[in-house]
């Protein structure tokens, strides 16, 4: 009767009755569920509702992006899957696909690729399930399957590898590296070789299919409200439960949120009142996380790296998703740059111009590529003409370098009149911005701090 009356109903249990354990289950609960939500934001235009403009094709199809994301001030809107990532990138184009891999898995084909990509593919919780690319399986041609956590089948002969994912939900975010505007068709071509194909077609046997789900509408105010934990409930369905997360998702079915038929009405109103309670801690303390990252990292946008001690992993998981959603870990793509100039101040080019000189010997080291971006603050999107340049680094052509063998490149407003100068340009706004560098597959000095970036000087005009 106590169950009943505190509104957990068959599904309650004496552990759980009372009002501060249920707001303090909500907020773990809140903070470990938003990177589910999160992705979920994505997934939905992408593979779901075909009327959006993200829309990829449905599961199983890649969207590609030949071109640099639009820059900060201009008005196309095309590409608008551009904008998921929270610091997107204008020099490794993306590649979109996602996977339902319930019913069976999934092949990934890719060519003989001559330059730096990466094919990351992550859970639903935005833990990453493997990588295919570079850095990971080398420039080759190759073949990979993708299994869910459900399969027990046989696999086929002739794979390069075998990713098993956590979940049945799998999204990619892939990246090829573009050398400018001139390099567009060579892109488009290598791109055209990133394949899906479900198994059964690969065999040539009949197609298993799964029930389709009823895909809950996508609203941001979701968030915010007790409609988190429908969501949540729908979502679980796709996501095994995992030795790590079994107390949570234990504590979660007690309240109903799991078993796929959450329904916050049917909760009593103390009930519903703690778990509310809970959204608003959680939210808090996400924030309170993330602002602590913007003060180490600001304004770079860094997916923040999970502490090793488990317990902290979930709060690093949400304030990866909340500052970087799709960042690469740092062994792949190391990201940096300069939060402040030599001053102590924050980039602004409508007051200064701005220089960085990597001495001889000191460019970053990079096992494939680097570049340095700027980006407009507030704002992900870069700066600059993608018919021109909007990032600038070791694969841009007729840089000029110092008498001395080092590099100096030019941040700045307006082009500079003297030609060796506006061969090194980096375009930057009328106002405040981050200048972002980006490694791609980064020497171990970088990772460790042997090697640092130099500062960001500046002069007044």
């Amino acid at each position: 009767m106590l169950e009943q009356e505190k509104g957990l109903g068959s599904m309650g249990n004496p552990a759980i009755v009372d009002q501060a354990t249920v707001r303090s289950t909500a907020a773990e609960a809140w903070i470990w569920g938003y990177p589910l939500l999160r992705n979920y934001r994505t997934l939905y235009p992408q593979a779901i509702d075909d009327a959006d403009p993200r829309y990829v094709g449905g599961f199983g199809v890649f969207r590609h992006h030949p071109h640099p994301c639009a820059p900060a001030g201009t008005t196309d809107t095309t590409d608008t899957t551009d904008t998921d990532p929270v610091t997107p990138d204008s020099d490794t184009p993306y590649s979109c696909a996602w996977l339902d891999l319930r019913a069976e898995p999934w092949l990934v084909e890719v060519p003989a690729v001559d330059r730096y990509y990466v094919l990351p593919l992550h859970d639903l919780d935005t833990r990453y399930v493997g990588f295919i690319g570079s850095r990971s399986t080398g420039g080759k041609a190759g073949r990979h399957l993708v299994v869910g956590p459900g399969w027990s089948g046989t696999e086929p002969p002739g794979l390069d590898g075998v990713l098993r994912a956590d979940g049945n939900l799998v999204g990619i975010v892939g990246r090829t590296h573009l050398a400018g505007p001139e390099d567009v068709p060579a892109l488009e071509r290598i791109q055209a070789g990133y394949r899906l194909t479900p198994l059964s077609r690969h065999l040539g046997t009949p197609a298993p299919v799964a029930a389709e789900p009823v895909w809950p509408v996508w609203r941001e105010e979701v968030m915010d409200t007790l409609e988190f934990f429908s969501f949540l409930d729908f979502l679980l369905g796709f996501l095994p439960v995992r030795p790590g997360d079994a107390d949570l998702r234990g504590r979660l079915a007690e309240l109903g949120v799991g078993p796929g038929d959450f329904e916050p009405a049917t909760l009593s109103a103390e009930i519903r009142h703690a778990m509310e309670q809970g959204i608003a801690d959680g939210r808090a303390t996400l924030a309170r996380a993330a602002e602590e990252t913007r003060d180490a990292q600001e304004p770079l946008g860094i997916r923040a790296k999970p502490d090793p001690d488990p317990a902290a992993a979930p709060l690093g998981r949400a304030v990866g998703a909340l500052a970087g959603l799709y960042d690469l870990p740092a062994d792949e793509a190391w990201s940096g740059g300069w939060p402040t100039d030599d001053r102590g101040d924050r980039p602004d080019a409508s007051r200064r111009d701005y220089t960085v000189r990597f001495p001889p010997g000191q460019l970053p080291p990079a096992a494939f590529c680097w570049s340095v971006t700027a980006h407009r603050r507030p704002g992900p999107l870069p700066v600059g003409d993608p018919a021109t340049r909007s990032s600038i680094g070791d694969r841009t052509p007729g840089l000029t370098h110092d008498p001395d063998g080092g590099l100096t490149l030019h941040i700045r407003r307006r082009r500079p009149a003297d030609p060796a100068q506006a061969a090194n340009w980096l375009p930057a706004p009328d106002g405040p911005f981050t200048l972002v560098l980006r490694i791609y597959g980064p020497d171990p000095a970088v990772l460790d701090g042997r090697w640092s970036p130099p500062p960001l000087a500046a002069t007044e005009r």
